[in-house]
């Protein structure tokens, strides 16, 4: 896509400058949770504590990823994790296994999960934890979009971890977005690992993710292809990987999107640190 032109970017900063002076009373910066180079500039520092965040696959074959999304940004938490899930949501995307979180660097140790009938008990169980400033966050994941997920819903969810400063995470998968207090928005879908070292090539390495900040109210946003690094429990921006040349016997992808003319589908393009889409 094309870049965005110098004067849209500067009044865009200047109004970022804007709420930042109307945040918290008496200038105080918001606690962060450092989530790693890539995405800290963006989001101003980290993942502000203090505020209700929600995460959506990129599709439904991304579900997975989601809720790896989910386990990376517990595991960089260092007090517990309270996890509500919706019935569904477990049928759906398959129980959180406990090695699997260790392998991510999050202590099974550390998470208490809660299984919930429907919607409405799981955001009522997710506003009730938020009351324990001992939590280090509250993940809520309902399954697609209730009917009491609306935009009173969420406030009540924003309100409570700004008076507690436990963050509260909404996994959104098979959800679609509606108006909400968010302060982030994030769309998560799985990207290529690179081969693990050490190992024969059919060991995969770290997780990868594309990420891409749809909504920040107080920073900007923007694509990054980032893996976990779940020994820092941070995500790293992922290596660039070198063209593959097609094969001898296939039409090179510039001839065949040419003959494809203006039918081809978009494709990635990596762009400084982010990803933009293009027509192939």
């Amino acid at each position: 896509m094309d870049r965005p032109r110098p004067e849209l970017k500067a009044l865009r900063q200047q109004i970022i400058e804007m709420e930042r002076a109307s945040g918290p009373s008496g200038g105080a910066a918001r606690a962060r949770v450092p989530l790693g180079a890539p995405l800290d500039g963006p989001l101003g520092g980290g993942l502000a504590r203090d505020a209700l965040h929600e995460a959506f696959s990129a599709d439904k074959g991304n579900a997975a990823a989601l809720l790896g999304f989910g386990l990376a940004l517990a595991a960089g938490m260092r007090r517990p994790i309270f996890w509500v899930r919706q019935d569904m949501a477990t049928l759906e995307g398959g129980e959180i296994y406990g090695p699997g979180c260790a392998a991510f660097g999050l202590d099974p140790t550390r998470l208490i999960l809660i299984a919930t009938p429907d919607g409405a008990d799981t955001l009522a169980a997710a506003e009730e934890a938020l009351g324990h400033a001992s939590l280090g966050l509250v993940v809520a994941e309902p399954w697609g979009t209730p009917a009491v997920l609306d935009l009173t819903a969420t406030r009540r969810l924003a309100l409570r971890a700004e008076r507690s400063g436990v963050p509260v995470l909404l996994l959104r998968p098979a959800g679609e977005p509606i108006p909400s207090a968010a302060a982030t928005r994030w769309r998560v879908a799985a990207a290529p690992s690179r081969p693990a070292r050490d190992a024969p090539a059919f060991c995969l390495g770290p997780p990868a993710f594309a990420l891409e900040i749809e909504r920040n109210r107080l920073g900007l946003t923007g694509r990054f292809l980032v893996e976990w690094n779940a020994h820092a429990r941070r995500f790293i921006e992922a290596p660039r990987r070198p063209a593959v040349a097609a094969p001898a016997d296939r039409p090179a992808p510039s001839q065949s999107a040419a003959r494809q003319g203006s039918n081809a589908p978009p494709h990635a393009v990596i762009v400084g640190d982010g990803i933009s889409q293009r027509a192939g």
